[in-house]
């Protein structure tokens, strides 16, 4: 898998629309925008009113919309989710948004993250007799409000959410009316806007600009929005809310076009550039970034050095997802066929590479031997974010401390490891201040759990794997 490239995969993306005669059209646009997110599977679920009707597939969102499937789905509403498959989840029954038919009508759910009491939850359900069809989180949430015993479907909804222990961004829609809600601490971004007299909700704000959408604000923690045909009204399903945004949204996750709680995405990526220029800096001759995420710290960290900004890297954006590779020599080709060094940029030259993060550092290792091997003088990494030392049990597929080289290593060490002539990581008060956000408290509103290894809810012991993540 292609994934060994980049240390990181961020769960999913979602997109929901209200009130637009071509929803799923729509729908599939904000996919598209949302493509970075997921790349494993694709899904549209549309209501007409009357029924939901379900079109998705493992893929890329242009691969399972292909042959004119889009034009199967007929209605005013929709919802769509694009996914990243963990180790031992694939398979076409995980793909979302996920859809239940029952005697009382229908209900289909997507989901952005991970419930980290998943497991306990779900042994609680097939104990009182329920059968799990999948192995996503995302089904609980379905059984939950299913049993609920409150008369109206909101209150079955807020009754549900209430059980749940984690991160998530869930759309919820039926024949009549979408849902929307954010976990208690805001751990995954997700935002809402109108298209004309339709209401639109999606995970990046980067989606309401490829559909011409405009932004109204981001969903709060705790809330619930209910919209339906007589327009959007908001409640709250939780009262104890405690802002703790996801750091590598900013870091690393999302589009650089986008823009979280206020504050742009590649703004931030430059500033935490600037400030790792001004913690770190190096005698050198240029600075390279790793693509795509890592460019607009390597940006920043320039412009604050006053060294020339050179794209020391190029990206090929036309390998495959996979790539089989059945033995070391052909996993070591994989990383060439996505990054490739500009000999004429590095050769002879003190390099700054910067990078966003550094996970397991087999791909920094291979990176830092290929810019040497094209005859730079020195390699500088500079990372800007702390060195992540705690594993993520809230939608990123680092869940064991094993994963992590810094957990178990110092700076100097993973310096020795990775073959750098230097490597400093960004402080945690640095990036905090780079980023700017304005919330009270230590960590200014963002969850910083895989640096400190301070989580804004509580992990119950079975949070670890196997269980698929959304």
């Amino acid at each position: 898998m292609l994934t060994e490239i980049r240390g990181l995969n961020e769960e999913c993306g979602v997109f929901g629309i209200w009130g637009h005669p071509e929803s799923a059209q729509v729908t599939y646009y904000g996919l598209h925008s949302l493509q970075h997110r997921g790349q494993e599977g694709a899904g549209i679920v549309v209501s007409d009113g009357e029924k939901l009707s379900c079109v998705k597939g493992e893929g890329l969102v242009n691969e399972v919309f292909a042959g004119g499937k889009l034009q199967e789905l007929h209605g005013r509403a929709a919802i769509g989710h694009v996914r990243y498959a963990t180790a031992g989840g694939g398979g076409f029954e995980n793909v979302q948004p996920l859809l239940f038919h029952s005697q009382t009508g229908s209900i289909a759910l997507a989901h952005n993250g991970n419930l980290v009491n998943a497991n306990a939850l779900k042994y609680q359900l097939e104990g009182q007799g329920s059968i799990l069809q999948t192995s996503s989180d995302t089904e609980v949430l379905a059984h939950l409000i299913k049993r609920s015993g409150y008369p109206l479907f909101k209150d079955k909804v807020k009754n549900a959410l209430s059980l749940l222990k984690g991160a998530y961004a869930f759309l919820i829609m039926t024949e009549t009316e979408m849902m929307v809600a954010l976990d208690p601490n805001g751990l995954r971004p997700l935002s809402l806007g109108m298209l004309g007299d339709a209401y639109v909700v999606a995970s990046e704000t980067c989606a309401f600009d490829i559909i011409g959408a405009t932004y109204l604000r981001d969903v709060e923690p705790g809330e619930l929005l209910i919209i339906n045909d007589e327009g959007l009204h908001s409640e709250r399903f939780s009262l104890h809310t405690q802002r703790a945004i996801c750091s590598m949204e900013y870091i690393y996750f999302s589009r650089p076009d986008s823009n979280i709680n206020g504050i742009n995405v590649h703004t931030a990526r430059k500033n935490l550039g600037k400030q790792l220029a001004m913690e770190a800096p190096v005698d050198a001759d240029v600075v390279t970034g790793v693509p795509d995420s890592s460019i607009s710290a390597a940006i920043g960290y320039a412009e604050w050095a006053e060294l020339p900004y050179e794209l020391g890297l190029i990206k090929n954006r036309y390998v495959g997802r996979t790539f089989i590779q059945p033995s070391q020599s052909l996993r070591e080709q994989g990383v060439k066929m996505k990054l490739s060094p500009v000999r004429g940029v590095v050769e002879g030259k003190r390099v700054v590479m910067v990078d966003d993060s550094i996970v397991r550092g087999t791909t920094s290792r291979r990176i830092i031997q290929m810019l040497k091997e094209a005859g730079a003088k020195e390699v500088h990494v500079r990372i800007s974010s702390p060195p992540m030392k705690n594993p993520c049990f809230y939608g990123i597929d680092t869940s064991t401390h094993e994963e992590l080289i810094a957990s178990a290593h110092s700076v100097e060490e993973i310096r020795q490891m990775i073959g750098a002539d230097s490597l400093a990581f960004l402080s945690e008060t640095g990036m905090l201040d780079a980023i700017g956000r304005s919330y009270d408290g230590e960590t200014r509103g963002q969850c910083m759990a895989c640096f400190t290894g301070k989580y804004p809810t509580e992990i119950y012991p079975d949070t670890v794997l196997p269980h698929e993540k959304c």
